[in-house]
């Protein structure tokens, strides 16, 4: 038996696992403080539990998801059918650090290569930044061979 969308098992699934290990960027998706929607892209690494992406300290999003930390995040491989699609909703919370991210060097590590990941953290070393971290609730995988979205589906 399949799992359901919706669950978050979901995010084992092997669309799932190849576009977590991608080099999509994700789509965060929150509501901004005047209540009306923000998406952003955004680098992201997934640790097996949450999906977390390292953020200037100052960045406007970081108010919004401090006062509502529900949000969305979709990782899609649109650039060949079929497309993939990843999409998860959750709660992100904001821890505030004295130096890069951990999983922000990673996700450097992975969109750049090691060289220039690395060179490209060196040159935040030392610099305060936030770690944005989702906790998924609710995953939907869709591959467009086996699930659908639910407006093709019958």
């Amino acid at each position: 038996m399949s799992t359901a969308q919706g669950d978050v098992a979901l995010l084992q699934d092997p669309v799932a696992q190849e576009l977590l290990g991608s080099r999509q960027p994700a789509r965060l998706a929150y509501t901004w403080t005047d209540g009306t929607p923000r998406v952003v892209p955004i680098w992201f690494t997934w640790t097996g539990q949450e999906i977390v992406f390292g953020s200037p300290p100052r960045a406007p999003k970081l108010k919004a998801l401090a006062a509502n930390g529900a949000s969305a995040v979709t990782i899609d491989d649109a650039s060949a059918w079929p497309y993939k699609a990843l999409l998860v909703r959750g709660h992100a919370t904001v821890e505030f650090l004295d130096d890069v991210c951990p999983e922000y060097a990673q996700a450097a590590t992975r969109y750049f290569g090691s060289e220039q990941g690395n060179a490209w953290v060196s040159q935040l070393r030392g610099q305060p930044m936030a770690r944005v971290a989702l906790h998924p609730t609710w995953a939907a995988v869709l591959d467009f061979e086996t699930r659908y979205p639910s407006a093709l589906s019958l």
